[in-house]
């Protein structure tokens, strides 16, 4: 009997010593990243935050997790010394032992909590999260040392994000003017302008929000004929005569995240994820699918949104240079009052277009990362009713979160075609400034 108890005794013992050298293995898994990406989303589309905040709350997250998780791999480079401003990260302590990709994690979930302000929302997430994390079998000292590393991390990356100039642009208005051919708010709740000041928001990297300033817009002349005519007969017309498909297209890509809605004398908002959102939902699907490895997953991320983020302080910048007019105010004032656009007027200028922009920076990393003709199925829009979209590419994807702009009546195509390029321009400087390996 004594044998037999000793006997399983040994086969424990083993068993647990097995399970503790698996344990590394088993808390890689990038479902873990993936899962506080989608966390994190559901929290900003909680706040309701613009799109340009957004992508910083994104950006930041990604930062600290990815400086968290390039420990445990060979070959990644920080991003300390290489964007702009970012001078020092918490650092592990030698000799310990870490699970990096826990901290990774934790890095990630601690610095979106300290951007965005529904708390509550994390609580079963996060308990769930420790259970999935104990259930590795990894050891109490590696778990507590690797969480503290991950908070440590995040406070450094709080430290940077404090400099970037956000809190000196809040409160302040943009000033309609009414000058012909300028923006001024639109139904159906004739909301303020979105964060006019966007553009004194630091880069990472950038040298200036105007380093990639789009050419001057077509002059406002409504004279048949002209070429600023023929664009806004050109979005009277495209909304007029929509597909099927092409009304498929706008819907799909509206990532509205305060869409007010009217129903009598009643008005409400449904709240959705912002375009950046949307694209760095595309980055955890298609790493799921092409199944890359914690640390890539985080380099995508990272990459991807700091792209992103770029690429709004970039459109920022013209959009409140050329503060161009929707075609919903000049159409209804000049060629037909009845006349309504299929998705709801974002409350800022119009040229050039964000989607554009920030979908052309993104698809533009995502090709340099994954390749160049990787198919996907997008089915980030499915929470919000909307079928799965096909892409064969990062960049078809990109081209057609672009048109879906005209499609939707809120844009003119010279802002889109602008865009595009804008973006890619962002990207490739981001791509050429930022050395991850």
């Amino acid at each position: 009997m004594r044998k037999i108890i000793f006997l399983f005794a040994v086969l424990f013992v083993a068993a647990c010593s097995s399970s503790n050298k698996d344990y590394q293995k088993a808390a890689s898994n990038p479902e873990f990243l993936i899962r506080a990406e989608v966390m994190l989303t559901e929290s900003i589309i909680h706040d309701i935050f613009a799109p340009p905040v957004s992508s910083r709350i994104y950006m930041y997250a990604s930062i600290a997790g990815y400086e968290a998780a390039i420990h445990g791999e060979k070959g990644y480079k920080s991003l300390v010394g290489q964007i702009n401003g970012f001078e020092k990260v918490a650092q592990p302590e030698k000799g310990k032992e870490y699970c990096y990709p826990l901290a990774s994690n934790r890095a990630f979930l601690t610095m979106g909590k300290k951007l965005t302000f529904a708390q509550e929302l994390y609580e079963e997430f996060d308990k769930k999260l420790e259970e999935d994390y104990r259930a590795t079998g990894i050891p109490d000292d590696v778990y507590e040392r690797s969480i503290a590393l991950g908070d440590s991390i995040a406070e450094s990356v709080f430290k940077y994000a404090a400099k970037d100039n956000y809190k000196q642009t809040r409160g302040f208005r943009f000033t309609v003017t009414n000058d012909p051919g300028t923006w001024t708010p639109t139904p159906p709740a004739y909301m303020d302008a979105v964060e006019p000041f966007w553009t004194k928001i630091r880069p990472v990297g950038l040298d200036s929000s105007a380093q990639f300033q789009a050419p001057v817009p077509s002059k406002f002349d409504l004279t048949p004929g002209t070429p600023y005519y023929k664009e806004v007969m050109e979005s009277y017309n495209t909304v007029k005569n929509l597909t099927e498909e092409q009304r498929n297209i706008a819907n799909f890509w509206d990532c509205n995240p305060f869409k007010m809605n009217i129903t009598g004398h009643a008005m409400f908002a449904t709240k959705k994820m912002s375009p950046g959102g949307h694209w760095m939902g595309i980055v955890g699907q298609v790493s799921r699918q092409l199944k890359k490895t914690h640390v890539q997953v985080a380099e995508a991320f990272v990459m991807t949104s700091m792209s992103i983020f770029d690429g709004f302080i970039s459109c920022w910048d013209e959009k409140y240079r050329s503060i161009r007019i929707r075609p919903e105010t000049v159409i209804n004032n000049s060629i037909d009052k009845k006349w309504i656009p299929i998705l709801q007027t974002p409350p800022f200028p119009e040229y050039t277009s964000g989607h554009s922009t920030i979908s052309s920076a993104a698809a533009t990393v995502l090709t340099k990362l994954y390749g160049d003709n990787v198919a996907f199925n997008d089915s980030t829009e499915i929470p919000y009713g909307l079928p799965p979209r096909k892409f064969t590419s990062f960049k078809q994807a990109a081209d057609e979160a672009s048109i879906s702009r005209l499609y939707g009546g809120i844009h003119f195509r010279p802002a889109l075609d602008q865009g595009v390029i804008q973006g890619a321009k962002v990207a490739n400087q981001l791509l050429a400034k930022v050395k991850i390996k």
